[in-house]
């Protein structure tokens, strides 16, 4: 029997509370070596929903599984009509503070890494460097067939041209990029084949369902090994690809703090949970240790 995908997680009672107290965190950025782990929760100042959040997309939306996509060309087109569709809102998505004080604190050293469960690439753009894309990332495209990676743009004009005057409106857009459409939006929307050998493709992201590739998973590990702490921001934790990190730096004695509004399924390993809003949460932060954050656009945060 297939099973389905953890997708959420009910908090015990037994969890200790969240503080405003952001000094523990400006302590760690402080001593440097510090290892960022983020999440949805990151991005959703810069427009895009997290999953689990008031208000979260799994409240209205299942997200795609590797399962489902492999197995059912309907489920394929779905999913490219409504990824297409939402790629556009992605594309006009912009860094907000939370982005640039991440940046900022790489710039003076204060990090040794940045791994992040998003693919949404806004530490990128925000000038982060070296950023591990945990879960991958949607600007990519690979074939399941031969294995050919190529841009996502490109594919997007592709299936432009496949499908003119698609333009469907959307009831949201959600944090994989998939905007939420009825079968009835998606119609008979084409989809097109890999250019070099007509194989599937897939965005190059780790679909829920869908294993991390281990030499990531590794590369990962040794970033924690190698930190000196390790600082959540905005991740509910709740699968494992990223709590096993918390569990991991936790039972290495490495300090974990987690800045959160909601409670977290590694608030149990962490020295606090930080409940403020990120943007605002890091900047402060910044500004107590003397780091500058760059100025944002306009709708970027």
């Amino acid at each position: 029997m297939r099973m389905r995908p953890t997708l959420s997680w009910t908090p015990p009672g037994d969890l200790p509370p969240g503080t405003t107290d952001l000094e523990p965190v400006a302590d760690a950025l402080g001593r440097g070596g510090v290892l960022v782990l983020s999440g949805a929760g990151l991005s959703t100042e810069s427009g895009i929903p997290d999953y689990r959040g008031e208000g979260g997309s799994l409240s209205r939306h299942t997200p795609m599984t590797y399962q489902d996509f492999t197995a059912d060309a309907l489920a394929r087109r779905r999913y490219w009509a409504r990824s297409h569709l939402g790629w556009r809102t992605f594309g006009r998505a912009r860094p907000n503070a939370g982005h640039r004080a991440v940046a900022a604190f790489g710039e003076h050293g204060l990090l040794s890494g940045v791994i992040t469960q998003n693919v949404d690439g806004l530490h990128q753009a925000a000038g982060s460097e070296g950023v591990v894309d945990l879960h991958g990332s949607l600007d990519r495209v690979v074939c399941l067939s031969c294995g050919d990676v190529s841009r996502r743009r490109d594919l997007a004009r592709r299936l432009e041209q496949a499908n003119p005057g698609f333009a469907p409106v959307a009831a949201g857009i959600n944090p994989d990029g998939d905007a939420d459409l009825t079968d009835e939006q998606v119609g008979d929307f084409r989809v097109v084949p890999c250019t070099v050998c007509g194989g599937v493709l897939k965005p190059d992201v780790v679909f829920f369902g869908e294993a991390v590739p281990p030499p990531r998973v590794e590369h990962c590990r040794r970033l924690v090994r190698e930190a000196a702490s390790l600082l959540v921001l905005g991740s509910s934790l709740t699968v494992m690809s990223g709590l096993r990190f918390v569990r991991q730096a936790a039972g290495a004695g490495k300090p974990v703090l987690i800045v959160n509004q909601d409670p977290t399924r590694g608030d149990g390993h962490a020295l606090a949970r930080v409940a403020l809003p990120l943007g605002s949460a890091l900047t402060t932060v910044a500004g107590r240790l003397g780091v500058p954050v760059a100025p944002g656009t306009a709708g970027a945060g």
